[in-house]
């Protein structure tokens, strides 16, 4: 794949998960969230499949810490679930969930390893949900409890922090095109939430920097948006898709501003004085997070705002039916050195689901690929790259497509929960392991 000597001293790896697909969620005590909520409601998800038992990571935490261990790895990146450590949203703690993460952290560091922690990786406790979950404005609140019980917890041994994984899923495939929890499709509610996650966020900010949490980022999910033509109907819909999944939430950071592109359909719902929220918002980072996966091909489509449509490439395809589109990384981390110069950046999540568990080299292929734009857009382009973290450590829960799909470069039975590495976990240790 490569070796460690194309990359800079001090360059860092690693792997990542999230705490609802790989926990349990029915275990140790966690309380109700909206993806459980969600998954019980026919049809939202391949197969009714739900988080209950995941690939039970809360009773085989000290095995996957030790592969990842094995593997070679300076990073773990994982997240803490809202619902676990505040089954009610806000209030009494649960006491098993907060020693679990101690035991978590405390894991790592033994072995060596940097705790990347995230806050949010999409479990809104269902008793927030009720209260209007992202709609609400109060969630700048009640995430703030929440970031200061875990920082007071575990802000002093993690190595960095990120409020919230992939706003754009939190708030447009989830309020708008209602693919995630809480599956709605209003465009009040996609505005309000797009808004509120980044409020949110900066909420979380501010009481991570009181706490003297260090290294505080944030982690943003980047698409590719490919005109399907060279009409300039194909060609403003594709700005107009790039706008929503890629600039608003850098805009937000970055620039104290939305883009107009957006402002056209959202900025009659969204929520009165969101401007002023702009300072709040955008406080100084110290690094920002790429999650890249694809390119999406993207038509002008007839009917209101924003008046767009994904249409079938001709790239091939994962598991999922995503396209391979490795030259998009390196545009996405030329993109963000412009928005925010001088800022390190990690590749924070890049992988591919493929269905043979020991027949692995298609992921073996797209790492290399996508590892090899990342080392062009440092090596050529200047682009302050500092690491590279794939996704994923484990197969898991992928969310509304249920245990279809595998991205891990472990394998999982989820009859034994055995786990198994595959060709792709060996090759990256492999090259992890070579300096010449």
């Amino acid at each position: 794949m490569f070796d460690r000597s194309q990359f800079p001293d001090g360059f860092l790896w690693g792997a990542a998960t999230s705490a609802y697909q790989i926990e349990g969620g029915a275990q140790g005590g966690a309380g109700r969230n909206h993806w459980d909520d969600f998954a019980a409601t026919p049809g939202n998800v391949e197969g009714a499949e739900n988080g209950d038992v995941a690939c039970d990571h809360i009773g085989r935490m000290d095995e996957d810490l030790d592969l990842l261990k094995d593997l070679g790895l300076d990073i773990y990146r994982f997240s803490t679930s809202w619902a676990r450590v505040l089954p009610e949203g806000t209030g009494t703690p649960n006491r098993e969930g907060l020693d679990f993460y101690d035991r978590l952290v405390d894991g790592l560091l033994e072995r060596g390893l940097k705790p990347a922690w995230t806050l949010y990786h999409w479990e809104l406790p269902s008793v927030l949900a009720d209260r209007g979950g992202w709609r609400n404005r109060d969630i700048g609140d009640w995430f703030a409890e929440y970031a200061d019980l875990m920082a007071s917890r575990i802000g002093d041994r993690v190595w960095s922090a990120a409020p919230i994984n992939e706003p754009w899923c939190v708030a447009w495939l989830s309020h708008f095109e209602g693919v995630h929890a809480p599956g709605l499709r209003d465009i009040r509610a996609a505005a309000r939430a797009m808004h509120h996650v980044l409020y949110a966020h900066g909420r979380a900010v501010e009481v991570l920097r009181g706490a003297n949490v260090s290294n505080v980022g944030a982690v943003c999910n980047f698409e590719y948006s490919n005109p399907a033509s060279d009409s300039e109907a194909d060609r403003r819909a594709a700005r107009t898709y790039d706008a929503i999944y890629n600039r608003f939430f850098t805009g937000g950071l970055f620039h104290g501003a939305y883009p107009e592109e957006v402002l056209e359909g959202l900025e009659p719902h969204l929520p009165h004085g969101w401007q002023d929220d702009m300072p709040l918002i955008g406080q100084p980072l110290d690094w920002l997070g790429v999650n890249y996966y694809t390119r999406k091909n993207i038509a002008a489509a007839p009917g209101p705002w924003p008046a767009l449509a994904p249409v079938d490439g001709s790239l091939p395809k994962t598991q999922v039916g995503w396209e391979i589109y490795p030259e998009g990384l390196r545009h996405f981390l030329n993109q963000v050195a412009r928005d925010a110069p001088g800022l390190p950046i990690y590749v924070t999540e890049n992988g591919l689901a493929a269905e043979a568990p020991h027949q692995d080299d298609q992921r073996i292929s797209y790492l290399t690929d996508h590892i090899e734009q990342a080392r062009k857009a440092m090596a050529e382009d200047g682009v302050p790259l500092a690491g590279y973290i794939t996704w994923s450590l484990l197969d898991n829960y992928e969310w509304s497509l249920g245990y279809g799909p595998r991205f891990g470069l472990v394998h999982v039975d989820y009859d034994t929960l055995e786990r198994r590495p595959k060709a792709s976990y060996h090759a990256l240790r492999s090259a992890l392991k070579r300096s010449a």
